[in-house]
C-alpha cells in the first residue's frame, strides 16, 4: 500500500541521518548515564552491610532456689537449666543469637569487668547470686548487670536489646500472675502454676518455635529497591518521553519541509490521493516515536537494570506516549507556516512542557508534589510521565488504563485539529 511506501520513505529519511539518531538515543541515554555515574553508580567494590558479632563474657552466679523447680516444668521439653541463670546462658547461647554475640562464661563478676577493660570483649553480663530466688518469689525484683564497652555501639546495644526482652518478659509473667491473684483474690497454687505455664508458654525467649531475633537476607532483593536505581529510573523515563515527543515534532516538521522544497505540492498532483500522502507522513512519525521509545525502554532495562513495570502497564503507558507525541507533532507543525519558526518554538514550548511534566519528580520529596502533579496534567506530557510513575510504583491496572484513557483523548483532540488544519491548507 501506498501510504506504508509513503511512511517507510520518510522513517528511512530520519533514521539515516546522524543527528537524528544522536538526539532520539544519544542524548536521553548519555543524560541518564551521568545521572548514574553522579549517584554512586554501579560499583565492583559494593559490600553488603553485616552486623558485627560481639564478645560477649557472662558470670553466671547464680545459685539457684528450691522455688526454681515449680518455674522448670514449665519451661520448653529438655531443658537442663538448674536456675534462672542458666536459662539466660542457654538462650544467648542459642543458634538464634551466633549471628551476632560470641559468648563465653568466667567464674567471676571481675574478671568479665577486666575482659571488657582491657578490650577483648565488647560487653559483660553478670548474674547475680540471688537471680533465681528473686525470681521465684512474686514479691522479688530479679535483675542483671550488663557492663560493656564505652567506645563500642553497636554490639553492646544489641546485646542490650536482647536481655530488656528477656527481662520484660520474666517480669512481665509475675505480673500476669499477680494481676491473677488480685482478680480472683485466689492463692491456689494451681491457678499461680497454670497463670505461669501460660505465660512462658508464650515468650519468645523460652519458646523453641520462636526466636529473638530474626535476620533477612536482603542481597536477593530485586534490584528496584536500589536507591540509586529509585533516582534514575524516573529521570530516564522522563527523559525518554520528552525525546519522544521531541522526535514527534521533528518528524512530523518534514511535511513542511518537503513543502518549501516542492516536493509536497508535486506529490499532490500524482494520482494517489492527498489523504494517502498526508496519511503515509502522519503513520512515518508514528513508527518512529514508537522505535524509539521501544528502544530506549530496553536499553534502560539492560544498560541501567532499570524495571519499568508490569508489561500491561508499560504497554499501555508506551502505546499512550507514541499516540500523544505523534499527534502533537502534527498539530504544532500544523499551526507553523514555515520551518523558520520551528526552532523557536520546539526549543521553547517542548522545553517549558517538559520541564512542567517532569516537576513531580523532582519535587517528589516535597510537600506540594501532589500538587505539582496535578499541574502537569494541563498538557500531554504530564500523563505520559504520570503513566510511567505509575508503573514504576506497580499501581493497579486500572489506574494506569485512566492514564491511558486521558493519552487517548489528547491524542484524538491533537489529530483531528492538525489533520483539519493540514488538509484546509493543502485544500
Amino acid at each position: 500500500m501506498k501510504i506504508f511506501d509513503i511512511a517507510l520513505k520518510d522513517m528511512t529519511r530520519s533514521f539515516r541521518s546522524a543527528f537524528a539518531l544522536v538526539f532520539m538515543f544519544g542524548v536521553p541515554l548519555l543524560m541518564t548515564g551521568m545521572f548514574y555515574v553522579m549517584f554512586g553508580g554501579p560499583s565492583k567494590d559494593k559490600q553488603t552491610y553485616s552486623l558485627p558479632v560481639t564478645s560477649v563474657v557472662v558470670a553466671n552466679l547464680d545459685h539457684g532456689d528450691p522455688g526454681f523447680d515449680s518455674v522448670k516444668a514449665f519451661l520448653p521439653a529438655g531443658t537442663q537449666a538448674r536456675s534462672m541463670g542458666e536459662v539466660v546462658v542457654s538462650i544467648l547461647q542459642s543458634k538464634d543469637m551466633a549471628t551476632v554475640m560470641q559468648v563465653s562464661i568466667v567464674d567471676s563478676a571481675e574478671e568479665a569487668r577486666a575482659l571488657v577493660d582491657d578490650q577483648n570483649a565488647g560487653a559483660a553480663i553478670i548474674i547475680p547470686v540471688d537471680f533465681s530466688s528473686r525470681f521465684s518469689t512474686l514479691e522479688g525484683q530479679a535483675s542483671l548487670e550488663l557492663y560493656k564497652d564505652p567506645t563500642l555501639t553497636i554490639g553492646p546495644g544489641i546485646v542490650q536489646s536482647v536481655l530488656a526482652q528477656i527481662m520484660d518478659g520474666m517480669s512481665a509473667a509475675k505480673i500476669a500472675v499477680n494481676v491473677t491473684l488480685k482478680q480472683t483474690g485466689s492463692t491456689d497454687p494451681e491457678l499461680i502454676s497454670l497463670t505461669m505455664q501460660k505465660y512462658l508458654a508464650s515468650l519468645p525467649s523460652l519458646n523453641q518455635q520462636r526466636s529473638l531475633i530474626e535476620l533477612h537476607d536482603v542481597s536477593a532483593q530485586k534490584k528496584s529497591s536500589s536507591p540509586i536505581l529509585t533516582i534514575i529510573a524516573p529521570i530516564m523515563g522522563w527523559l525518554t518521553i520528552f525525546y519522544a515527543f521531541f522526535t514527534g515534532a521533528s518528524t512530523a516538521q518534514t511535511i513542511l519541509k518537503e513543502d518549501e522544497e516542492g516536493t509536497l505540492p508535486r506529490l499532490f498532483t500524482t494520482p494517489t490521493p492527498q489523504s494517502t500522502i498526508l496519511g503515509g507522513k502522519f503513520l512515518a512519525v508514528g513508527l518512529t516515536v514508537f522505535v524509539q521509545m521501544v528502544v530506549l525502554l530496553v536499553l534502560g532495562r539492560l544498560i541501567f537494570g532499570i524495571p519499568w513495570g508490569a508489561l500491561a502497564s508499560v504497554s499501555l503507558v508506551t502505546v499512550g506516549t507514541i499516540f500523544a507525541a505523534a499527534t502533537f507533532g502534527i498539530f504544532l507543525n500544523s499551526l507553523l507556516k514555515s520551518t523558520k519558526q520551528s526552532g523557536l518554538v520546539f526549543g521553547g514550548l517542548l522545553t517549558v512542557m517538559g520541564m512542567l511534566a517532569g516537576i513531580p519528580i523532582f519535587a517528589s520529596g516535597s510537600s506540594s508534589a501532589g500538587t505539582f502533579a496535578t499541574v502537569s496534567l494541563i498538557e500531554p506530557v504530564g500523563w505520559a510521565v504520570r503513566g510511567l510513575l505509575q508503573g514504576l510504583k506497580g499501581s493497579p491496572l486500572n489506574e494506569v488504563l485512566l492514564t491511558f484513557l486521558g493519552l487517548i483523548t489528547w491524542s484524538i483532540v491533537l489529530f483531528v485539529l492538525g489533520v483539519l488544519r493540514f488538509q484546509k491548507r493543502y485544500a
